[in-house]
């Protein structure tokens, strides 16, 4: 059975979750509402909106553990070890051997089954 506080803690969730969905939405609005102004405004007000919206997100349960996943992969990425650039052109050098070898083979293996399938209709 879930305590008074965990469900407090899941309705202030999803509270901030509508929030944010709402502060998105009217973001939106403004940017048709106000077609009167210049883009530039209408499109800082879209970020700001959005902005506000990420940091209302960021509150919640669901925000603080997208944003441990952010930093765990951030740090993955940077124990990553890089191909140097001799070792991605051999690869890549590779891989557009090896397709062309396979377009050639599936080339001829439908010029071979072309004609087997002329023999046999007798359409020559």
């Amino acid at each position: 059975m879930a305590t008074q506080e965990q469900r407090t803690s899941r309705v202030l969730d999803t509270a901030l979750l509508w929030l944010a969905i709402a502060v998105l939405l009217a973001s939106m609005a403004s940017y048709y509402y106000f077609a009167a102004y210049t883009d530039l405004v209408r499109v800082l007000g879209l970020l700001a909106g959005v902005v506000l919206a990420v940091v209302i997100v960021s509150q919640s349960a669901v925000g603080k553990t997208t944003l441990s996943y952010i930093q765990g992969s951030r740090t993955e990425v940077r124990r990553m070890v890089w191909p140097t650039r001799r070792e991605t052109v051999q690869t890549t050098l590779l891989v557009v051997v090896f397709v062309l070898i396979l377009a050639a083979f599936i080339w001829a293996l439908d010029i071979v089954l072309a004609y087997a399938v002329t023999l046999l209709t007798g359409r020559a």
